[in-house]
């Protein structure tokens, strides 16, 4: 892959193909929203560095650059301005000429989830901390039917969040902790940015994480452990402490209490829950 290519002004530096890991695998059902953990094969892409200014968006569009347009990040742009500058572009005659030489077709977008932490891990993608940046994915409550060849995610829901975006927002303080948002993809907000990625475009059915989940063997699982982290010892304590006969006569209660113990452990702990492959899925 070429070092960096310049499209109107913008620079796009590359990332190498690649394999991430998306979710987390953690089994507790405050972390039901990450899951599954899956595995994504991202091809090789070109990436703007840093997200688009006022003077990037000026240049890309071929009008004046104000003399007093900073360059910091324009928290004006929503995805839908960004989508139409990502076609403007792609209608010049510069990009035709970069894209001949390249084999595939190619396209201008916003980044997906996967190519956003693929970027973050070959150091090519920065994002200062306490800001957002808009994705190509549509938002999504868990894993579940995300797509595993790094392209976006579809928007198929219906509802106020049929208008919103993905976004992947930077703790204010620490640039490594990151979490899954979403923005309106017609209204800009404080703090959200945007940029584009020159990405080949995906043929044919795209390889996606099951939509179904094995409903039984969870329902099994959360009994198993309900069980023994709530309910056994919620009567082995008044055993222990010389009042077996409460055990027996105030049963209910106990019983009440080691169900609401057990349910509360879900919260933080349950054991790993497996690492879906691509190759796992057919």
């Amino acid at each position: 892959m070429a070092l960096t290519l310049t499209l109107n002004g913008l620079e796009f530096h590359p990332v190498q193909a690649t394999s991430v890991i998306l979710g987390t695998q953690k089994g507790g059902w405050m972390h039901a929203g990450q899951r599954p953990c899956f595995e994504t094969r991202v091809p090789a892409f070109f990436v703007m560095a840093r997200p688009l200014t006022k003077r990037d968006v000026a240049h890309a569009m071929g009008t004046p650059v104000p003399d007093d347009a900073p360059d910091e990040p324009m928290e004006d742009l929503t995805s839908n301005d960004t989508m139409e500058l990502a076609h403007h572009l792609m209608q010049t005659e510069t990009f035709a000429g970069l894209t001949d030489s390249m084999e595939g077709a190619w396209e201008l977008r916003p980044l997906s989830q996967s190519e956003w932490r693929a970027a973050v891990n070959h150091n090519v993608l920065k994002l200062a901390p306490g800001l957002t940046e808009r994705l190509a994915d549509a938002p999504a409550s868990n894993n579940l039917g995300a797509m595993m060849d790094g392209r976006p995610r579809p928007n198929e829901i219906l509802g106020p969040a049929s208008n919103h975006m993905a976004a992947i927002a930077v703790h204010p303080k620490v640039m490594d902790i990151t979490a899954m948002t979403s923005v309106p993809h017609d209204r800009p907000l404080p703090n959200v940015v945007a940029r584009l990625a020159l990405t080949p475009v995906r043929q044919g059915e795209a390889k996606r994480v099951p939509t179904t989940t094995d409903r039984w063997g969870n329902v099994r699982s959360e009994l198993l452990w309900m069980t023994l982290l709530g309910i056994v010892p919620s009567f082995l304590i008044p055993i222990f402490r010389g009042m077996s006969d409460y055990a027996v006569t105030g049963w209910v209660n106990l019983l009440f209490g080691g169900l609401c113990a057990g349910f509360l452990s879900g919260a933080v702990w349950r054991p790993k829950r497996p690492l879906l492959r691509y190759d796992d899925v057919s």
